[in-house]
């Protein structure tokens, strides 16, 4: 087979993957897409966030069932196992997959099944479904893999109790009781999970507090609405071994403890996925988690080749891996470079987290005068329509700006409602200040109402000094 050559090839199909082979082909470039799957969507859209998110939707909507008086009076509680729940999900990985396809053909992207491997720094091989092999060369290559669950050696995965965040989807039965080790976001969104199915869990945190990147109030009450479901948050516990056996997992704590439970979920960091690309043949090497480094344009040490999404580690987030993807086919058509930074975090508890901006740690240690507005979701009309009273609007502000330096957002639909301070966040000044939610109009009633009574209170609390 003839040798076939393209401007860039791009491999990954995950949203690092898709965004830049998109943005590429628009500016003109012959795109190729190296998939090692026969579905286009990497991680993000059969194992991580498409399933873990319509799996909390659909489990929400068991739990709005079984607590809202009109509800509960058409009958008792109900109760879906997981496997139940899945089905939903999977209707909506399918239909995710054919939408993502569909972008391919039109940008008209070449898609190639297979795994990928560097012969050198302009060709890959790449082995094909069928096992035969073709090479590809081409000017620029975008290594966007992304990541899978890290797995310590001494765990044994392939026994049927022991389960990371890929293979749970894959469970076909619902445990009485789990335990989940790392309580990182991933550990925290299955926890709420499991709980709000009936489940009881363990959650197992080798650090002091859930979460610590966020705003220390937005953590604290994270941790309380656990435990409230039922959740035990072991804080600065280490496992020395995990025991699987016939009737359930046993793991034997560092500090003595043991720990048992029908399963276990491992949800303890993720690894690059490099291991199979051959990146001795580029000079390349990465790190012991997989991971790549890469200069502010996403370019590795060898110059023509770039990396972009989980596979260069932190934030991790599907929405920075599509930002970074359309930033990188700018570096490489010479448009230009875009640093992605203040990312939005939405974490998907039940309740759900979003966060962009400052903490108030962060403020405190530069020794920023800030002050803090607050709105309860309690005192809003549309949550007290809904049934969503759990949760709260943070904002921190500059005393002497005004400017808005920290949104933080705990409770329903949060990962929509920081949008609007983040949008006011990125204004130039004098347009970024907290005095626009007191003097912009807001529908009646809605969640975002709440930009405004966290204002009043904040400006209240300057009015006082």
């Amino acid at each position: 087979m003839a040798e076939q050559k393209f401007d860039l090839v791009v491999i990954g199909s995950g949203p690092a993957g898709e965004a830049a082979a998109m943005s590429a082909a628009k500016k003109g470039m012959r795109v190729a897409v190296i998939e090692r799957y026969s579905a286009v969507g990497g991680n993000c859209t059969h194992k991580g966030t498409i399933p873990s998110k319509a799996l909390r939707h659909s489990v929400k909507q068991l739990m709005r069932y079984n607590t809202q008086p009109v509800f509960r009076a058409l009958g008792e509680p109900r109760r879906l196992s997981f496997p139940e729940v899945m089905r939903t999900v999977n209707k909506v990985i399918s239909y995710q997959v054919e939408m993502h396809t569909a972008f391919y053909a039109r940008n008209r992207v070449d898609l190639i099944s297979g795994e990928a491997k560097f012969r050198d720094a302009n060709t890959i091989e790449v082995k094909l479904p069928d096992g035969a092999t073709e090479i590809i060369s081409a000017a620029r290559f975008i290594i966007a893999t992304g990541s899978r669950p890290y797995r310590p050696a001494d765990v044994d995965f392939t026994h049927p109790r022991v389960y990371d965040s890929d293979s749970i989807l894959d469970m076909q039965h619902t445990p009485h009781s789990i335990m989940i080790y790392g309580a990182g976001v991933i550990g925290c969104e299955y926890a709420s999970i499991f709980a709000a199915l009936g489940v009881k869990v363990d959650l197992i945190n080798t650090r002091d507090s859930l979460l610590e990147f966020l705003d220390d109030e937005i953590s604290d009450a994270l941790s309380y609405h656990l435990r409230d479901m039922g959740v035990t948050v072991r804080h600065r516990e280490e496992y020395a071994k995990v025991v699987p056996g016939d009737s359930g997992v046993i793991m034997e704590m560092q500090s003595g403890k043991r720990i048992h439970a029908d399963a276990l979920l491992w949800c303890n960091g993720r690894s690059g996925n490099t291991g199979t690309l051959a990146l001795e043949n580029v000079g390349l090497e990465a790190n012991h988690r997989g991971q790549l480094s890469v200069d502010e344009h996403y370019c590795t040490e060898v110059e023509n080749i770039f990396a972009v999404g989980d596979v260069i580690g932190w934030p991790s987030l599907a929405s920075a891996s599509y930002d970074q993807g359309r930033a990188v086919a700018d570096a490489i058509a010479e448009r230009g470079h875009r640093v992605i930074e203040d990312a939005p975090t939405g974490i998907y508890t039940l309740p759900e987290i979003s966060s962009v901006g400052k903490t108030e740690s962060e403020l405190t240690a530069a020794k920023v005068p800030y002050e803090v507005g607050r709105a309860l979701f309690k005192h809003t009309a549309r949550a007290q329509i809904s049934g969503e009273r759990v949760g709260m609007l943070k904002i921190l502000f500059h005393i002497e700006t005004r400017e808005i330096l920290g949104i933080h957002c705990f409770g329903a639909e949060a990962a929509e409602i920081v949008h609007i301070g983040q949008a006011i966040m990125k204004q130039p000044a004098p347009n970024n200040t907290i005095d626009f939610f007191v003097n912009t109009t807001f529908n009646y009633p809605t969640m975002a109402e709440a930009y405004r009574s966290a204002a009043l209170d904040g400006l209240n609390r300057v009015a006082r000094l």
